[in-house]
């Protein structure tokens, strides 16, 4: 630590104090800010030069000022307790107790930014992640290791989906030790209620970490709370052995801040305002997730993205789908229409669902049934646009199966209680339910002896 703290030589701007003068001081480097009411703040070094430095204040520099105000620089960058203490707790943005606790103790402190995995020491996720939840199961499986955002909207039920797949998601492998980290970014203290709720109502609370920054909370510590939650997932994951399940939301609240402190450093806008460095800034969270050859444990990451004006070209959506492994996407139109959860499954994906399912993994009829649902409800979903045009009395045959196929998927395979947990076999079972209402030869996506094992004709059983 600094023995020097800087005084009367500080400019003031937005949230970042300006000290002029001060040398040696390196990127990154954390610093304390002490003000008149004996009180201190902490801050991070965003830019360095011969003749200033500029200092993020996670807190704030409201009630600041510069008479009173002092700066002195750590010597190290932002770093935080890790231990197995950490479950249970709930915690700020910068990793500080805020259930009234004692603070953290431990030997142990790892830096908030964390350290990149080595591209050569990464194992290919494969393992599947069972969340109870049909849309995703069966047609956009979660694997061990991946990232897979959930893009939503404003108004959109997305927390009661995360929260079902919090209290339901595990590893087929009854033994393995799972955790969740939930980290919050600029949520209502409703939310942040509503999920602590939930982790106890179920009793799961002794395994998460909460790391929440709410709405009234300051923006720039907004940008801290994802890589503090993101230290403790890979302590956890990489030294304790845990498979840790980590939850991001939101993504588009982490952004605003990152705007925020961009437009008060007057740098060039790109994109809708957001800096330039958007992309390496999201990877640098993002690709926090995954396997390290050699070890037990894995990261599992599920940012939320909400989509401003429901627009998915939107820089954060948009760069989020790069970076990322897939997307879940909610829809207006189902949830107008009841169907809870609203997963439009026509627009997701999961890009490593190939590798976590079959034989050996759920079932060996999984792949191509989920093909042949997919490929069904889309030519469903035409068809009831035809409809619109031309009525339903004009339909030919097999276009109306395919018309209440649709419907059906929707109600039964889509739609599902909050309290329903639907293991993997019971869903492929449900796919293979709704499939007898479509004739022998529209099943092209599965083979004869998959439809003989699976998907014998009951045309009553599926009627009723």
């Amino acid at each position: 630590m600094s023995e020097i703290e800087w005084r009367n030589t500080l400019d003031f701007g937005s949230n970042l104090v300006t000290v002029r003068g001060a040398r040696g001081v390196g990127f990154d480097e954390e610093a304390e800010i002490s003000s008149g009411d004996g009180t201190t703040r902490v801050g991070q070094t965003l830019a360095t030069s011969d003749r200033e430095v500029v200092v993020q204040v996670f807190e704030g520099t409201r009630g600041l000022a510069r008479e009173t105000t002092g700066v002195r620089f750590l010597g190290h960058v932002p770093d935080m307790v890790v231990s197995e203490a950490l479950l249970g707790r709930v915690f700020d943005g910068l990793g500080r107790p805020r259930d009234g606790g004692a603070p953290i103790l431990g030997h142990r402190r790892d830096p908030l930014r964390g350290l990149p995995i080595n591209p050569v020491a990464r194992e290919y996720p494969r393992e599947f992640i069972q969340t109870g939840i049909s849309s995703i199961d069966l047609l956009n499986s979660l694997v061990r290791g991946q990232k897979l955002p959930i893009f939503t909207g404003a108004g959109l039920p997305h927390q009661r989906l995360l929260s079902q797949i919090l209290r339901q998601a595990r590893l087929l492998e009854a033994d393995a030790p799972f955790a969740v980290i939930f980290v919050g970014m600029g949520i209502s203290h409703t939310d942040a209620r509503f999920f602590s709720d939930v982790f106890r109502d179920e009793g799961v609370m002794e395994r998460v970490s909460m790391f929440l920054n709410l709405a009234d909370d300051p923006p720039m510590a907004r940008l801290a709370a994802p890589r503090a939650g993101l230290t403790a997932a890979e302590y956890l994951a990489f030294e304790q052995d845990y498979h840790v399940l980590v939850i991001l939301t939101d993504m588009t609240n982490y952004a605003s801040a990152l705007r925020e402190i961009a437009t008060a450093r007057d740098e060039v806008p790109a994109r809708k305002g957001y800096p330039g460095y958007l992309y390496s800034d999201l990877a640098e969270i993002y690709e926090r997730a995954g396997r390290i050859r050699g070890r037990s444990g894995s990261v599992t990451l599920i940012p939320v993205v909400t989509l401003p004006n429901d627009d998915i070209t939107h820089p954060v959506p948009d760069l989020t789908g790069y970076i990322t492994e897939g997307q879940i996407m909610l829809s207006r139109e189902l949830h107008g229409r009841g169907v809870v959860p609203p997963v439009d499954v026509l627009p997701s994906l999961s890009r490593l669902m190939k590798d976590g399912i079959g034989p050996g993994r759920t079932r060996d009829d999984h792949a191509n049934l989920a093909n042949q649902l997919y490929a069904a409800y889309a030519e469903g979903r035409r068809v009831r646009d035809l409809a619109t045009v031309v009525g339903e009395a004009e339909l030919a045959h097999v276009d109306t199966l395919y018309l209440r196929f649709a419907d059906r998927f929707e109600t039964r395979f889509i739609a599902q209680r909050f309290s329903e947990e639907r293991s993997v076999m019971e869903s492929l079972d449900l796919g293979w339910s709704l499939l007898r209402m479509l004739p022998d030869d529209e099943l092209t996506r599965v083979t004869d002896e998959q439809v003989a094992a699976y998907g014998r004709r009951d045309r009553q059983a599926s009627d009723g």
